[in-house]
């Protein structure tokens, strides 16, 4: 994962403390219903295409960014899929993140999915019955994009039952 520079220089301050970011996860459709997926140079998994906000950067345009960095494929975002507080992570270099994420349900317009920089190791569109090994966040991402419903919240299913009794 290429680390942008404000949090390098974040990072020169407070070590490998604890640090609270925005990320933003984009699941990308294509016209006959496949999904583009990513297979990660740092873990060596498949998942969903994302990345980080720029500071000032919207969430809709760090999507399209991200996908075409990583993938060169051109998307339109279409809707939020979730917002949710992500477990903290540690990384093998010692650098804890915690992620506020935004999943983002985009169309593909163009472009070939392909290695298009230094954080994937194969890029590909896949069959939602043909999927490789995915982790469960990301089979929850791919399957409410999916969904017609309104965008999904953390423990509001749990509120909105409350509420209503």
């Amino acid at each position: 994962m290429a680390i942008p520079d404000f949090i390098r220089d974040l990072r020169a301050d407070i070590g490998t403390k604890l640090l609270w970011l925005p990320g933003v996860s984009a699941v990308v459709l294509d016209d006959a219903g496949r999904v583009l997926l990513g297979k990660r140079v740092d873990t060596g998994g498949w998942s969903v295409i994302g990345g980080i906000p720029e500071p000032g950067e919207q969430p809709a345009e760090t999507a399209v960014r991200e996908v075409y960095e990583e993938t060169a494929v051109r998307v339109v975002p279409e809707g939020v899929v979730l917002v949710e507080a992500m477990p903290p992570t540690r990384y093998p270099n010692g650098d804890m993140c915690q992620f506020l994420d935004v999943t983002l349900r985009c169309r593909a317009v163009g472009g070939e999915a392909r290695v298009n920089d230094d954080e994937s190791l194969e890029v590909g569109w896949f069959a939602m019955d043909a999927l490789p090994e995915l982790d469960d966040y990301a089979l929850v991402r791919i399957k409410k994009a999916l969904d017609a419903g309104p965008t999904w919240f953390h423990g509001m299913a749990q509120a909105q039952a409350q509420a209503q009794a």
